[in-house]
């Protein structure tokens, strides 16, 4: 393992890797459960979809273990596979077997990319403070995401958005389904942050399975009754069908490349690639900067590695039968248990590999005793807002744009699109690009932005 991972020149342990690894696995179990739901919508199997999952997953993370050695898990994305399914699908009329061959070639393009530097290139010429930004921005969103999944925070007529009404969901009859959750991720976040202050080993891994546990009390006290139609499901993992693994062979080499030279294709292959890219690029800026791995210029060591293994999964991905697969961001969940090397990223691979057996364990972790770890994770990452230069309003403006576009536009790669554009004008207005000597490659990033606002 040392001779492998380097755990001492990086100040970690087996033990540390090892739990850090858990613990990102089970912040993002949920992705095995939701992306069958999502792509099924669009006509593909759900067994099949399952098992290109996790197959995906366990592929792609193992290969950013091996070469980069970095503790980021990959899995297919959430907001993609929504596209995928609802967008492109539905909504365009295209069968899910051209949607998967247009997630096959914006691959392989990102392979090209990756090989000839660019996507790094990309990532070093965004400045230090927008990179703080990124990871601050990031926190706001992961914690956004975790208290939308539990459920505390809900759609509102008047408002947009509002706290869950307990008041509400007693007089609604749904307390014992819904309003319970709620109350349970509450008290998660609570134990959780206990588990940080007092420095408790794998404090956030205790934090979900601790508040599992007490759903499990509840159910079987009946303070919690599942309702399916609701989606609310049963705590206790489900061994009826034994533990088997769904054929996979429905989706498996199924790619349509039949309109691969239209205009529609395009358009929706560089949407893929679009997001993938900055949201690949966003999570590797905010997790690095956040566990300190970007060195003095702000450059990440061996992301070619790290950029090549997402671009490599989302193929690999698209062959199995899943839609883009792509570095997720709650792998800061075991950056934040102290994951520092592949060992963690090995782990949480191996537990993908685990889960087509042992399926109906994984599928049972609910959402709401994985939100307090999400919305935990943002608060040390919204830590990293200290390394912002507050006395320059050309950087920190730009960098405040950024941090809010995230979590309120719902997409880091929005985020970090808005970021770069307002960076590029108010220095470019102020007069103050010369001194800082903006890249090229961060005027050429803007232009882009821009023109991808007003064609897609």
């Amino acid at each position: 393992m040392e001779k492998l991972f380097k755990l001492k020149e990086h100040g970690t342990t087996v033990s540390t890797e090892i739990m850090a690894g858990i613990t990102t696995f089970m912040t993002m179990a949920y992705i095995l459960a939701v992306n069958p739901n999502i792509l099924s919508a669009s006509g593909m199997d759900r067994g099949a979809v399952f098992t290109a999952t996790a197959l995906a997953s366990f592929i792609a993370t193992c290969l950013m273990a091996l070469l980069s050695n970095y503790p980021f898990v990959l899995a297919p994305g959430m907001g993609l596979n929504a596209y995928f399914a609802y967008t492109v699908v539905l909504g365009m009329g295209y069968t899910w077997e051209m949607a998967l061959a247009a997630v096959f070639v914006e691959g392989i393009i990102f392979i090209v990319l990756s090989l000839t530097n660019v996507r790094e290139a990309i990532f070093n010429a965004i400045p230090m403070n927008l990179k703080h930004a990124v990871s601050v921005g990031i926190g706001l969103f992961i914690a956004f995401i975790g208290l939308q999944n539990a459920k505390i925070v809900v759609n509102n007529d008047s408002t947009l958005l509002g706290l869950f009404s307990f008041k509400g969901s007693v007089a609604a009859g749904t307390f014992n389904s819904e309003g319970i959750t709620v109350l349970l991720a509450m008290i998660g976040i609570i134990i959780t942050a206990i588990m940080l202050i007092k420095n408790i080993k794998g404090g956030i891994l205790w934090g979900i399975l601790i508040t599992w546990g007490l759903g499990i009390i509840c159910q079987f006290t009946g303070l919690y009754v599942p309702n399916a139609e609701a989606g609310f499901y049963s705590l206790l993992p489900d061994f009826s069908n034994g533990l088997s693994i769904p054929s996979m062979a429905p989706t498996f080499m199924k790619m349509d490349f039949s309109v691969v030279f239209s205009l529609d294709f395009v358009v929706i292959m560089f949407a893929f690639l679009f997001v993938d890219m900055f949201d690949t690029l966003g999570t590797l800026i905010g997790v690095a900067s956040k566990a300190d791995m970007l060195d003095k210029d702000g450059k990440l060591p061996k992301i070619k590695g790290a950029l090549l293994s997402d671009a490599i999964g989302t193929s690999i991905g698209a062959v199995c039968g899943t839609s883009t697969v792509t570095t997720f961001v709650e792998s800061a969940s075991g950056v934040a248990e102290g994951g520092r090397t592949g060992l963690t990223a090995l782990t949480a691979a191996i537990l993908f590999g685990l889960s087509l057996f042992l399926s109906p364990i994984f599928l049972a972790i609910p959402s709401f005793a994985t939100a307090p770890a999400l919305i935990l994770v943002g608060f040390l990452m919204l830590t990293s807002i200290i390394k912002i230069d507050f006395t320059d309003y050309t950087e920190s403006i730009p960098c405040f744009i950024a941090i809010i576009a995230m979590p309120f536009m719902y997409s880091i790669s929005d985020g970090i699109a808005m970021g770069v554009i307002s960076y590029v004008v108010i220095n470019l207005v102020t007069g103050k690009f010369k001194e800082k000597k903006i890249s090229a490659l961060m005027y050429v990033l803007a232009v882009l932005f821009i023109l991808k606002y007003i064609v897609l």
